[in-house]
């Protein structure tokens, strides 16, 4: 009979031996449906009754809730199944395949995050026997690394609920309560070519992005104004000018310029109303340059998150970990978990800043007190 450690790592094993990338790029996109089988397998063998979700029209991208007990309320332990892309010659070892050397555990997605998912499971195991006053639910989404499309789909459907929910995202166990929306925009501008000796030839599309940008870091000082929170290391929203295309010749008018932009939103304000108020700033330069402006979303937009520091889950997290509730500057799928109508956390295994990064790792010594930790969260909510 295994030990509880090495049947975690077996199973985490066979998930890092499961590529399932997701990415923008068509050429590393690949679906997670393997993953979501082998999780299915396993905790219907341990009595979850499992259900399979297709997100995308091929079925080769779904998610997987996982039920133990009934009734509403409850708990979600949640995660993502899909990895980032990867560079396997900055690798020491086989990306696709753990490796364990000096009390670590090596492998891609080893810490962000599809080791969560043996240690849920190592956690539930201690209730499968037990009668549950309200259910454990294991939730395993799609495309967090590129979409979201996976959490996207459950919020729109309103499903699953349950009175919390733990997102396992790498935090070195401690709970985090809040963090960062994400909005990528294109800025586009279409102007008038024309011969560069006679300015009157056309309308400049470069000099009209030099006015954008500066009207943009205009708005970057405003957001900082308005919108600060001291809970965060960078306090303010940032504003980032991420990239810029246009023109063609030296000798011609630029006739089109393009800004990839990336806007990210503490949860002080509405990031609806700070895209509105940037889209009427651009339409205001395009009347004033008569040319045209287009502002368009690179990506679906992450809203910010943040969990009442008072609230139930947040308390019960401080408690058994002895950590006060951090805000931290990456994304996860917690606003739409939390659209779900359930008090969420971020509260996972090992650290972000191992994460997307060559010979990632989840170190050993983290096992137990995860375990540990999620054991005495399921006791809390579901008994």
């Amino acid at each position: 009979m295994p030990t509880t450690e090495q049947q975690v790592i077996r199973q985490l094993s066979a998930l890092v031996g499961t590529p399932s990338v997701s990415s923008t790029d068509p050429g590393w996109d690949q679906g997670n449906r393997a993953v979501v089988e082998q999780l299915a397998q396993w905790l219907a063998n341990m009595g979850f009754a499992t259900q399979i979700l297709n997100v995308n029209d091929d079925g080769s991208k779904a998610n997987l809730v996982a039920t133990l007990g009934s009734g509403p309320g409850g708990l979600v332990l949640a995660g993502h199944t899909d990895t980032v892309p990867f560079d396997e010659g900055r690798w020491q070892s086989d990306p696709l395949r753990l490796s364990e050397r000096e009390g670590r555990l090596y492998g891609l997605g080893s810490t962000d995050m599809k080791g969560f998912f043996p240690l849920a499971m190592a956690a539930a195991r201690g209730f499968l026997h037990k009668p549950l006053r309200e259910p454990l639910i294991i939730l395993a989404t799609a495309d967090e690394e590129s979409s979201m499309d996976g959490a996207r789909a459950l919020a729109a459907a309103g499903w699953p609920k349950a009175r919390a929910a733990i997102i396992g995202e790498p935090t070195g166990l401690a709970p985090v309560r809040m963090h960062k929306g994400i909005m990528m925009e294109s800025i586009r501008i279409t102007g008038r070519a024309g011969h560069s000796s006679n300015p009157a030839l056309g309308n400049s599309a470069m000099d009209a992005m030099h006015a954008v940008m500066g009207e943009l870091i205009r708005f970057r000082g405003e957001l900082g104004q308005r919108y600060a929170n001291p809970a965060f290391e960078v306090a303010v929203p940032t504003l980032n000018l991420g990239c810029l295309h246009g023109g063609d010749s030296p000798n011609r008018i630029c006739g089109q310029s393009e800004l990839h932009i990336d806007l990210r939103m503490t949860p002080n304000g509405s990031w609806q109303a700070v895209r509105q108020e940037l889209e009427q700033r651009l339409a205001g330069l395009a009347a004033q340059r008569d040319i045209a402006i287009d502002l368009a979303p690179l990506v679906q937009p992450v809203p910010p998150f943040e969990q009442g520091a008072d609230s139930e889950l947040v308390r019960v997290a401080e408690r058994l970990t002895g950590h006060s509730a951090q805000a931290v500057a990456f994304a996860t799928e917690a606003p739409f978990l939390q659209q779900l109508g359930m008090e969420t956390i971020v509260m996972g295994p090992g650290s972000i800043d191992r994460a997307h990064q060559p010979d990632e790792y989840l170190e050993l010594d983290q096992l137990r007190p995860c375990i540990a930790l999620l054991e005495q969260c399921i006791a809390h909510y579901c008994l």
